[in-house]
């Protein structure tokens, strides 16, 4: 018997619950198949957020050959104020050449809608069948404060930029009224599209990457939040989410430090109106208020433990990683793990601690 019928038997024995998941990850798998990217098996995916902090990026290839070593398949990027988006993974598809790339996220508006297309297109053809972009609105803080530009239409941008990506990575000659593109070509198209993920939130965008894209990309959020999250995008998508993780066991440490990282993210605009969406508005608005009023020492004071129990998951190794499953079996696809190295954590260390197990 092979792995996918041994899975896959496991799975039925397992309950109904474990049944659907297999046979949701096995569609996902023949979608890929006939796009070219049968590298990806979404059963198994296990990720890890990079580029890791304090750590250079000419000193990642040790670290990246050790993450394949210890059983991850997936390494995912961000882009705010640290490193672009596809430089790291660019490193990634030549120092470990089985690991699958992914950005979680690019924003729709910092770059134009060619050179999108161009940055894309290279990193797939770096790593045919290995990449999957994900897109998104970001934020007014990155896209407006930070880079000047008018964080307006954020629902209409990703759209448009998602159906404009589409089109020209497929070769096509492009116009978009919408995004004032006139006659785009790509002068260099893939041989393997790559997959294109949405970042999502709400009802309205969630939806919006069922319809338009291959999944969704989802983050600060609790186990317990996953089914309301992914009963919005349906079945057969891939739903990537980046999960905070601290392996200490110093609860009061963590719980002291997280603090500050769920602060400087729940107080953004979009992220306040995820969580009063999910029903955790009354456990923060003190926090929102004292924020408001400038007070940052009382809004961090107002911040319940049991709200940092849910976003963010610690613990020992081994209660990391029955939490980090917990988010799999409420229907993450791709849990893509983010370390925080609260308590002087050694991230190495960490890395291997929180690594798959058989």
């Amino acid at each position: 018997m092979n792995v996918s019928m041994r899975r896959g038997c496991d799975s039925f024995l397992r309950g109904p619950k474990f049944l659907r998941r297999f046979l949701e990850s096995a569609r996902r798998r023949l979608t890929l198949e006939r796009r070219g990217s049968s590298s990806y098996d979404p059963a198994m995916a296990y990720g890890m957020t990079i580029p890791f902090d304090g750590v250079p990026l000419s000193e990642h290839r040790e670290w990246f050959e050790e993450l394949q070593t210890l059983g991850y398949t997936d390494v995912w990027s961000s882009e705010a104020n640290g490193t672009d988006a596809f430089t790291p993974l660019a490193l990634a598809s030549v120092w470990a050449p089985k690991l699958r790339l992914g950005c979680a996220i690019v924003p729709a508006y910092t770059r134009g809608p060619g050179l999108l297309a161009q940055s894309v297109a290279a990193l797939a053809e770096a790593a045919p069948g290995r990449f999957a972009f994900g897109i998104g609105t970001s934020s007014n803080v990155i896209v407006q404060a930070w880079n000047g530009i008018p964080f307006e239409q954020p629902y209409q941008r990703v759209r448009d930029t998602v159906r404009f990506l589409k089109q020209a990575l497929a070769g096509e000659k492009v116009d978009s009224e919408a995004l004032g593109v006139k006659g785009f070509k790509l002068g260099r198209v893939p041989e393997k599209v790559p997959e294109i993920l949405i970042a999502a939130l709400r009802p309205g965008m969630l939806r919006l990457a069922a319809r338009e894209s291959d999944g969704a990309i989802i983050n600060w959020l609790s186990a317990n939040d996953v089914p309301r999250v992914v009963q919005e995008v349906g079945p057969g998508k891939e739903i990537v989410a980046r999960i905070f993780v601290c392996p200490n066991p110093d609860r009061e440490t963590v719980l002291t430090q997280a603090k500050f990282a769920v602060a400087a993210y729940l107080n953004v605009p979009v992220y306040a109106a995820f969580h009063e969406w999910l029903g955790r508005g009354p456990q923060l608005q003190g926090m929102w208020d004292a924020w408001k009023a400038g007070d940052r020492k009382a809004a961090l004071a107002a911040i319940p433990d049991q709200v940092i129990d849910d976003l963010v998951v610690h613990g020992t190794p081994e209660e990391c990683r029955a939490h980090v499953q917990r988010y799999v079996d409420n229907g993450v696809t791709t849990p893509a793990l983010a370390i925080l190295p609260f308590g002087r954590l050694d991230i190495r260390q960490a890395i291997r601690d929180l690594a798959p197990r058989p």
